[in-house]
């Protein structure tokens, strides 16, 4: 039996570094209980949502290239918010933690807007020294900064925001990103705003979109009509142990973890009411409730 054990884990430890040599994914394989223990302490940081540790297999890689996508521009801002918490919560318990990189093409900065510093502030506990931003006209330029980026060891993490689809952001030009993260030992985030997956080297793909917000919870329950914490939608696309899942999670911005929220949290927030705008003067007919369309028809 300790024969069999010992090769199980020399087998799994050579699928793991071939993986890594080759910037793909590999197929599906428990690991050894004590392996398993290690990896979630150690290589993999855990988001305190104890169902997607779980999914992830012990957490989000520390050092290596994640995916956090996002289907439509108007969740540019879920995915900004989602990959910051990520950012700080691997910075929790540092005594000195190293600046955050933030690398984004002028178009995504244009249509989702630049960091603001305040709500940096409130929902991260991040000061303004604490991100650096770098503002790239191409994707190729981004894609160069991010690479040089992703081989220092004087950052914390490197946040890549891309929109829409480009050639240049292959699965060649992922695996030199992971190679490099992996090498200094950070995590590299890659944002993908407004388009489909495409085949990258990211071990861990996850599809984010804004959730409706729960009601506020004090020591003596729930604050009616209130605004709780953000939250997101959070789908498992890809990961290590190639188990789907979809969560709804909250970023507590005090203890700087997420945590998943219960079905029925925040019922009938996710519907209009009715009317958003009060009557007008001297008229009877309500205003229209909202639309989730993001543009106007054309007029003929």
């Amino acid at each position: 039996m300790a024969k069999v054990a010992m090769a199980r884990e020399a087998f799994f430890a050579l699928r793991q570094e071939i993986a890594r040599i080759e910037g793909s994914l590999p197929a599906r394989l428990d690991m050894p209980a004590d392996k398993a223990r290690a990896d979630a302490g150690g290589e993999y940081l855990p988001t305190g949502a104890a169902r997607l540790d779980e999914v992830l297999g012990g957490g989000l890689p520390r050092a290596a290239l994640t995916e956090i996508h996002g289907r439509q521009s108007r969740d540019a801002g879920a995915v900004a918010d989602f990959a910051l918490a990520l950012a700080a919560l691997g910075r929790k318990g540092d005594e000195q933690p190293c600046p955050i990189l933030w690398i984004a093409t002028g178009e995504a900065l244009h249509e989702a807007g630049q960091p603001y510093a305040p709500g940096l502030l409130h929902r991260f506990a991040l000061q303004p020294s604490d991100l650096l931003l770098a503002s790239a006209r191409k994707t190729e330029d981004a894609l160069w900064i991010a690479e040089e980026a992703a081989g220092l060891s004087a950052l914390s993490a490197v946040l890549l925001e891309v929109r829409g689809v480009s050639t240049r952001l292959d699965l060649t030009a992922t695996r030199r990103l992971h190679h490099r993260t992996r090498t200094a030992g950070r995590p590299l985030y890659l944002l993908r705003q407004s388009g489909e997956p495409e085949p990258t080297a990211a071990p861990v793909r996850l599809i984010v979109a804004p959730a409706p917000a729960g009601e506020r919870r004090t020591v003596s329950g729930a604050l009616a009509g209130s605004l709780g914490p953000p939250a997101f939608t959070v789908t498992v696309s890809r990961s290590r142990t190639s188990i789907p899942a979809t969560l709804t999670l909250e970023w507590n911005r005090d203890e700087h973890s997420f945590r998943e929220r219960q079905a029925g949290a925040a019922a009938g927030r996710g519907q209009d009411a009715g009317a958003v705008v009060p009557l007008s003067s001297g008229r009877t007919h309500p205003a229209d409730t909202a639309r989730p369309g993001l543009a106007h028809r054309r007029s003929a």
